[in-house]
């Protein structure tokens, strides 16, 4: 009776999903398992007869059975619904960028399963070796996630297995032999994993069918197989970044069908092969960054060639001139080589050429005319080369040109008016030719430009009033030509202006008395001209200026006392006719070189307003003779004060000795009364808030610099102090003593440093206070540290090539988001932190993961300024002028180059041009 009861209860319930077939109430179940914010399975309706209509649902049009699921993108979350492997007909599963997990050992159960695409998710774990059971199975793709360890041995075994992508994963074992048992794969992508080093597998050259090979920055080395040659169909090679060695193989141009070759970023050594002629499917062939020697064959030329990219290598020679007969040439960078010649005369006339860097070679002759015939050219970099003539008049019309760069030549003549006001050009350079004439008035189209950079050519005549109508100018470097007149009132009008370098010109008339309206300038430069007039009051106004060049002109009046509001770095006002009193800021010695050159400027500098001080002589004559007489009294009665009580010192000091008990930390080879009998006055180097410092020369030779920390401490800091200094024994730094000791009854503390090791020949100790409590001191005096340049460890100075060392500890502490000093790196700072982490893991791992990825290129270039001023030689670290430059730059040139599309695929990183690097 009760089962009667419970049927007819089932039958007569009004259930919504009576109607649901049983694939319905399956996907049903995967719904549950989900977490869906955005309501992406809102039409996931149990009311529904069949599921065919649902979101992401496909099913066959004869039997309503289920085939396929797609929720890419549908923002669902949660484990990998094995309920799916239910669907008997399922063939296809693509869940992009949706769950999370660890892909399930019973996956094998869905049977049927011919296309699976997890990619973009946040799977973690190891890769199932059950995934090799899924006999139908065709296209594999894990891209993007987590997956760590090793392949499994059974990968070896799939049987229809076309397409393998593991792009982007925490795979950490080596690439094995047995994917070459696969001989179906048509495409196999393990790039950006890191692989312990391994070899490229030989066995891969079995894999006949294989048309995509991509094994970038695998941590590839040794030598590129013969084998890879027996790949017949293989359209798509890419072995850049990672270390591999030795020629490029000649079997590489049995590659009949081939269409990409990516060699770039390795230390690939030799010539290119011979045989190139035969790959007559080749489009795109990128070899740069490499140590390859030898010249650019003619029959690589002769190619229908796309791209080609060539630089940072060891090429001479001329570049053939076939290379301007491909007719779809649209990318040719060949910049940092020993390239020789002129560049082909018809190169750009019978293709649609976007990008040029021909920079840092050894090209002569003429720019060709024809570079912009399609009028697709973006990018013409030539610096650092013997070019001469004109620019084309062709280039005028260049509309699509948006980056220029035609410095350190030896190009002359009047640049084509038109030429000046191209509408999307940001960066101009022309710095170091001999180009002539005047700056064109069409420069007021120029609604992009950024950059002007024009310096140490021969261009004369005023600077255009039209100037001012470029609004997004940001740097106006013009110095070193034969620029006159006045500057023009409109250039007041450009407020977003940093920099301004007009020195070394026949420049004339009062500088621009609406200057504060410059509110972004940090750095002025008109020294050199032949300025006349007072310096304007508001440029004490302009907050963010650090450098302020007006030298060598004709400006008279006083100084602006509102230029002591300005942080500068770099003051000179020398070599005018400035008058008056100097503000009181800038009244010292240390100012000199500053203001020497004005007759009338007054002050107590010497050297400057030499009639002043002969009034004031014989006030000073009286005043000095009354000091004079004074001091000899107080020295009279001050000698016959000491020497009373150096005799009671030295009474008390010859039994104080027995008082001290040595604690040491370290070996030492000397005793505690070699180091009290240096205790004198006499030996005093330094003082600090805690103590005094002595330099103390034991009985072998040796010096050392010992600091005496003060007594009178509040009671119950004793062991606090006590343990302060047996932490600083065991602290490992350059910046702390290594050796302590300890009276036991005055509690006063000693600290011993290894005089001579630390500070040479130099005869001062580099001291270090210790402050604070416990380990917190010594985490202090180790952060401060941090960001000392490594040289003053030696030479105990500071100067300008110091202080980028610090700047740059700073960049980097904002580009990783760490501090200097971290136990994390162990003996190691920021700065070799960075270094170690950048050669063992790549950029990725070094950069402050809550930054904003869409800024990534301009995070790299900081990092890159960060490295370079702290590199551990001096001579290497550019002036904080040139960082600043760069650090413009670097935020002008806002283009995603880096992660830049090639074909559908990820291409190199290309430097902007060989001058900066």
């Amino acid at each position: 009776m009760l089962l009667l009861f419970l049927s007819f209860v089932f039958f007569t319930s009004p259930s919504p999903s009576l109607s649901l077939n049983q694939e319905g109430l399956y996907l049903l179940q995967v719904k549950a398992s989900l977490s869906d914010p955005d309501s992406a399975l809102s039409s996931w309706n149990p009311r529904d007869p069949t599921p065919c209509n649902w979101r992401g649902v496909s099913c066959d049009s004869a039997t309503a059975s289920v085939t396929s699921l797609d929720l890419s993108n549908a923002n669902v979350a949660g484990p990998f619904p094995s309920a799916l492997c239910r669907l008997q007909n399922l063939t296809s599963i693509n869940l992009f960028y949706n769950i999370n997990s660890t892909i399930p050992s019973d996956i094998s159960t869905c049977q049927n399963l011919v296309h699976l695409v997890l990619a973009q998710n946040l799977l973690t774990g190891e890769l199932p070796n059950t995934l090799a059971d899924l006999p139908n199975l065709k296209y594999l793709d894990l891209t993007g996630n987590n997956i760590s360890g090793d392949f499994p041995d059974s990968f070896g075994r799939f049987q229809k297995l076309e397409v393998l992508s593991l792009v982007y994963n925490l795979l950490d074992g080596t690439i094995p032999a047995f994917l070459g048992n696969i001989s179906t794969l048509k495409m196999l992508n393990l790039s950006y994993n890191p692989f312990s080093p391994g070899r490229i597998p030989p066995e891969l050259g079995n894999l006949t069918n294989l048309e995509i090979l991509w094994l970038t920055e695998c941590n590839l080395v040794g030598e590129i197989p013969n084998s890879l040659g027996r790949l017949k169909k293989l359209t798509d090679l890419d072995l850049a970044f990672n270390n591999l060695v030795g020629n490029i193989p000649g079997s590489l141009t049995e590659l009949v069908s081939v269409v990409q070759i990516e060699l770039y970023n390795n230390s690939l050594t030799g010539e290119l092969p011979r045989g190139f002629s035969n790959l007559t499917q080749l489009r795109l062939l990128d070899a740069s960054m490499n140590q390859l020697t030898g010249t650019i064959p003619d029959e690589l030329t002769q190619l229908p060639l796309e791209s080609l990219n060539l630089y940072q290598n060891y090429f001479e020679g001329t570049l053939p001139s076939s290379l301007a007969d491909s007719p779809a040439l649209y990318e040719l960078r060949l910049f940092q080589n020993r390239l020789t010649g002129e560049l082909p005369v018809n190169l750009g006339k019978n293709s649609p050429l976007r990008w040029l860097d021909v920079s840092s070679n050894q090209f002569s002759g003429p720019i060709p005319p024809n570079l912009c015939e399609k009028g697709n050219l973006e990018e013409l970099l030539m610096i650092y080369n013997s070019f001469s003539g004109h620019v084309p008049s062709s280039l005028s019309e260049c509309r699509s040109l948006n980056r220029i760069r035609l410095g350190y030549n030896k190009l002359s003549g009047e640049i084509p008016d038109g030429f000046w006001g191209l509408p999307h050009v940001y960066l101009l350079e022309l710095v170091n030719n001999s180009f002539s004439g005047q700056i064109g008035k069409s420069i007021a189209k120029a609604a992009n430009l950024s950059l002007l950079i024009l310096s140490r050519n021969e261009f004369n005549g005023s600077l255009p009033e039209e100037i001012g109508l470029v609004d997004n100018l940001l740097q106006l470097s013009a110095s070193n030509n034969k620029f006159s007149g006045p500057l023009p009132e409109s250039i007041v009008k450009l407020d977003g202006l940093q920099i301004l370098d007009l020195h070394g010109n026949k420049l004339e008339g009062e500088l621009p008395s609406r200057i504060e309206s410059l509110k972004k300038l940090n750095e002025l430069d008109l020294a050199k001209n032949e300025f006349s007039g007072k310096i304007p009051d508001g440029i004490g106004s302009l907050s963010v200026l650090n450098y302020l060049d007006l030298s060598n002109n004709q400006l008279t009046g006083t100084v602006p006392f509102s230029l002591q509001h300005l942080k500068l770095n770099q003051l000179n006002l020398s070599n005018n006719l400035l008058s008056g009193e100097l503000p009181p800021l800038f009244d010292e010695e240390l100012y000199r070189s500053s203001f020497m050159g004005n007759p009338g400027l007054c002050g107590d500098i010497g050297g400057l307003c030499a009639g002043r001080d002969g009034d004031k002589h014989k006030g000073y004559v009286l005043l000095f003779r009354s000091i004079f007489v004074l001091a000899a009294l107080v020295l009279v009665v001050g000698v016959v004060w000491f020497y009373f009580k150096y005799r009671s010192y030295k009474k008390a000091k010859a039994t104080d000795k027995s008082k001290w008990t040595l604690m040491s930390f370290h070996k030492l080879g000397f005793s505690e009364y070699e180091i009290l009998d240096c205790l004198d006055e006499d030996n005093v180097i330094g003082r600090g808030s805690s103590g005094k410092v002595y330099k103390v020369v034991l009985s072998n030779g040796e010096a050392v610099a010992v600091k005496k920390l003060w007594r009178g401490m509040k009671k119950g800091c004793e062991s606090a102090d006590l343990g302060k200094a047996e932490g600083l024994s065991y602290l490992h730094h350059d910046c702390v003593p290594p050796i302590v000791h300890r009276d036991v009854k005055s509690n006063n503390i000693l600290l011993d440093g290894d005089f001579g090791a630390r500070v040479a020949d130099f005869g001062v100790a580099k001291v270090v206070d210790v402050a604070g409590k416990g380990a917190k001191s010594m985490s202090v005096i180790a952060g401060s540290c941090g960001y000392i340049a490594p040289e003053y460890a030696y030479t105990l100075r500071v100067n300008e090539k110091s202080d980028i060392f610090s700047f740059g500890v700073v960049i980097l502490e904002l580009v990783t988001g760490r501090l200097p000093i971290d136990p994390e790196y162990g003996e190691k700072d920021l700065v070799r932190w960075v270094c170690t982490t950048l050669e063992q893991k790549g950029v990725d791992h070094v950069l402050d993961s809550k930054l904003d990825p869409r800024f990534k290129d301009e995070m790299h270039k900081v990092l890159n300024i960060g490295l370079l001023c702290t590199s551990p030689l001096p001579i290497n670290r550019p002036s904080m002028r040139r960082v600043v430059k760069m650090m413009q730059e670097a935020g002008a040139e806002n283009q995603q180059k880096a992660a830049a599309k090639k074909d559908g695929k990820l291409s190199p990183y290309y430097y902007e041009d060989g001058s900066d690097h």
